[in-house]
């Protein structure tokens, strides 16, 4: 990830879902949602607060430490 892009939220979701071997179907029943609305959410570079909070409980990992490193990242660039 480049240090000055925020993180791509879908794509991270996506990456740890497969990285876990879990399907997008198994994901959509998590969520109580269709198919189509995890592939939505796989595409959208932001996401509502409760929804990813959502997801950290069912994938059991802590997104929003992702924006806590880049956040700290780009403090440390803004520093130099």
């Amino acid at each position: 990830m480049d240090t000055h892009e925020a993180p791509h939220i879908g794509h991270l979701i996506k990456e740890e879902l497969a990285r876990q071997g879990r399907s997008v179907t198994w994901f959509a029943a998590q969520l109580k949602c269709s198919r189509q609305n995890v592939y939505g959410i796989f595409d959208n570079p932001w996401i509502y607060t409760d929804t990813l909070w959502k997801i950290c409980e069912i994938m059991d990992f802590d997104f929003f430490e992702l924006y806590t490193d880049y956040r700290q990242k780009m403090k440390l660039t803004s520093e130099t």
